[in-house]
């Protein structure tokens, strides 16, 4: 049998990576990265890094980058709620994600977006737990009703309760880490078996250019400290926060993620670290950072031939939609992201669901989402020889009458050849008419009230979901809450 080849897509020639990969390096020697986290700080000066007079800006030898690097591993493991199924970040594997953190969700009926609240938590954990092609969740909603002080600890409390997957996730204060990581023990049931088989990944976000503020910097220390993968998080805009050019940025993206990855080894030592971001190409005519952008999408695809070479696990924000509907815009750019992505094969891919820069979250674009992930990984299968010969005996004997319906050969391959979707219109004209003349949105819809209405949600168990409760309770209780919003499903 020829062995089938996995389609690809490069934008960078070696010669290029090694001359962004070089200059990066002399960025953090020559002209440093900024640090606000006294504990890292303390760390880097253990380690030998000069630092300025005033002790906020290191100065990050390439013999210690390249030290670190040698410690992180080359791909990481994440295990779900049950610790049975793992899913592994390195080479080419794919894995798909809702984005994280919408501030707001759009709401089908008005087409209008409006503040989320617990109950639109519960049904995007759900909704994102039954469909296949995302091997991960997130906490992908901020909700309004509890106090901001709680809103990281609380998204992970809806996730772990309602979602078998693993998490990505991450806190928005110091103080946030240890309720979160509390939860965390509470599913494995301790520090031993968090460790070797993580349930979550961490994001953590410098502040482009060249900034570690005291919040991202002891999100990686902890992280590393309990074995929880941290997620690098750069963001640079072009032309606003990051050089112009795709080059430049690319040099200041890789900077900013190999000097978090110092950070976290410099912690533990062997800590898993992604290297990621969420970059875009910024729109000077609008001010505005648009994901959906083709020249974001290329910065994504770059970076992740960058991390590649350094041997990482590799992430991006991709399959976004800067609309603010499920309009045709929504797929061109959601389908163009998942898409590239896939080829470039990046190991963790977030952004299914989103749309408006980010901000808000469709449970209607993450079903159709879904299905483009679907459509994505058919893709990147590729081309098997399923016979041999290929075909030659399927025409012995044959005549003008012949035809492949009733053959055996194509009941034994027609599933694995072929991608089935639910929400996508394949239908005839008369047929799609009869179905009530329904739009891709309109039958999103469709698809998410019968998952929600008529599909058990996949609780925790109960002793473990006391636990949890417990846990949050008690924080929310320190930051003034007295008792926790129903959990309505």
């Amino acid at each position: 049998m020829i062995p089938k080849v996995r389609p690809k897509i490069e934008l960078l020639g070696k010669s290029f990576i090694e001359k962004i990969i070089q200059e990066a390096l002399l960025l953090l020697e020559k002209e440093g990265v900024f640090i606000e986290n006294e504990e890292a700080s303390r760390l880097l000066q253990d380690a030998g890094m000069n630092c300025d007079k005033g002790k906020k800006r290191f100065f990050i030898t390439r013999g210690l980058v390249q030290k670190c690097l040698d410690s992180t591993p080359s791909s990481v493991s994440l295990f779900d709620r049950s610790g049975e199924k793992e899913f592994v970040l390195g080479r080419d594997n794919v894995h798909f994600d809702p984005g994280s953190a919408a501030v707001s969700v759009l709401d089908h009926k008005t087409r209008r977006q409006r503040i989320p609240v617990t109950r639109d938590l519960v049904r995007f954990s759900r909704l994102t737990d039954s469909l296949e092609h995302f091997h991960f969740q997130s906490t992908g909603i901020i909700s309004s009703d509890v106090p901001d002080l709680i809103a990281d600890s609380y998204r992970l409390y809806i996730a772990l309760q309602f979602s078998a997957k693993p998490v990505i996730t991450g806190t928005f204060r110091i103080e946030g880490f240890r309720p979160m990581l509390d939860m965390l023990l509470a599913v494995r049931g301790n520090a031993k078996n968090l460790a070797q088989k993580p349930l979550a990944i961490f994001d953590a976000c410098p502040s482009p250019p060249l900034k570690w503020s005291n919040l991202t910097t002891q999100s990686l220390i902890d992280c590393a400290k309990n074995g929880i993968p941290s997620e690098l998080i750069s963001m640079g805009l072009t032309g606003a926060t990051s050089p112009v050019t795709i080059g430049g940025t690319l040099v200041q993206h890789t900077a900013e993620n190999l000097s978090g990855l110092v950070i976290c080894q410099l912690a533990q030592k062997g800590a898993p670290v992604i290297f990621g971001g969420s970059p875009s190409s910024f729109d000077m005519r609008r001010g505005t950072t648009p994901m959906g952008a083709i020249e974001t999408m290329m910065i994504d695809c770059a970076y992740s031939q960058i991390g590649k070479y350094l041997g990482l696990p590799t992430h991006a924000y991709m399959g976004l939609s800067d609309t603010k509907v499920n309009d045709s815009q929504a797929g061109l750019e959601s389908g163009m992201g998942v898409l590239l992505a896939a080829l470039a094969g990046i190991n963790v891919v977030s952004g299914a669901g989103m749309m408006d820069f980010e901000s808000c979250q469709s449970l209607e674009k993450l079903v159709i989402d879904h299905e483009i992930c679907g459509m994505a990984y058919r893709l990147i299968q590729g081309i098997e020889q399923r016979d041999e010969p290929l075909a030659l005996n399927l025409f012995q004997g044959f005549t003008p009458e012949t035809q492949f319906l009733s053959m055996p050969h194509t009941r034994q391959w027609y599933r694995q050849e072929q991608f089935f979707p639910d929400i996508i219109d394949r239908d005839t004209y008369d047929t799609w008419v009869g179905k009530g003349e329904k739009d891709a949105s309109e039958r999103a819809r469709d698809r998410v009230e019968d998952i929600l209405n008529n599909k058990p949600p996949n609780r925790i168990k109960e002793d473990i979901q006391k636990k949890l409760h417990g846990i949050m309770q008690t924080d929310a209780s320190r930051n003034g809450l007295d008792s926790l919003p129903p959990a309505d499903l």
